[in-house]
């Protein structure tokens, strides 16, 4: 009974999901054109993010360790678990922001408008792809773009979930950019939606996010990109459920 309740909540986040998107869309439209309108873009995917939330009843908690600066551009590295890690996102950003995703993503119904203008698609398999697509997050940082990105590179199949390995990528990044690296424990969305839902479903709840502090990397050289990336790892590890 509670695993078909769990479907039933699915398919009813799915039609929210797929309901606000449509209505946002002209505006998606319009604004992926053009870089200047890409932070009106990320309020409509705040403003549509957050009504998908308070319409199938998933809400999101943040914990801050230290107070974000809205101007300030960051790398966001978070633990990935969940569809729902996107939405995470678009609700906590500010300004103009982009994702780096799996490349699979451009051909999905609803990001895929986003993954062919404002965010990144990579084939983690190439390496041709992933320099393509850090040269190009290189560019976006350089223009006052945050980044968000899931530094495992996939949602692991293991249920419930543990911290995979992470990609070196993100963290040569920060150094290379002199851009602070802000880690994100993702606790427990995972227990309200595991990936897309579709094996245990969904239900209403709240997910616990927290933010740690940013860390600078100014003072750090290519050779300290492996010690940043075990910091960040157990860092995220330290506050999952």
């Amino acid at each position: 009974m509670i695993n078909f309740l769990r479907q039933v909540h699915r398919v009813w986040f799915l039609f929210w999901i797929l309901f606000f998107f449509a209505l946002f869309y002209p505006l998606y439209y319009i604004t992926s054109r053009n870089e200047k309108y890409y932070g009106i873009l990320n309020f409509c995917r705040k403003a549509n993010s957050f009504l998908c939330s308070l319409f199938s009843g998933v809400f999101f908690r943040y914990h801050y360790e230290e107070k974000l600066n809205n101007k300030q551009t960051y790398i966001y590295c978070a633990n990935h678990t969940s569809n729902l890690d996107i939405m995470i996102f678009c609700i906590m950003g500010h300004g103009k922001f982009h994702f780096m995703g799996k490349d699979e993503l451009l051909q999905n119904p609803v990001l895929g408008i986003f993954f062919k203008t404002i965010d990144i698609s990579v084939n983690r398999d190439s390496k041709i792809s992933a320099f393509k697509a850090f040269k190009k997050a290189g560019e976006n940082l350089e223009k006052g773009m945050s980044l968000v990105i899931f530094p495992e590179g996939k949602i692991d199949d293991h249920y419930p979930p543990k911290l995979g390995e992470f990609k070196n990528g993100p963290f040569r990044l920060a150094i290379d950019k002199n851009i602070p690296l802000v880690p994100v424990s993702i606790t427990d969305v995972w227990k309200i939606n595991w990936d897309d839902g579709a094996k245990y479903g969904s239900k209403p709840g709240i997910c616990d996010i927290y933010v740690h502090k940013p860390i600078n990397t100014s003072s750090l050289a290519d050779v300290d990109s492996d010690v940043l990336k075990e910091k960040v790892f157990k860092l995220i590890d330290s506050k999952l459920v």
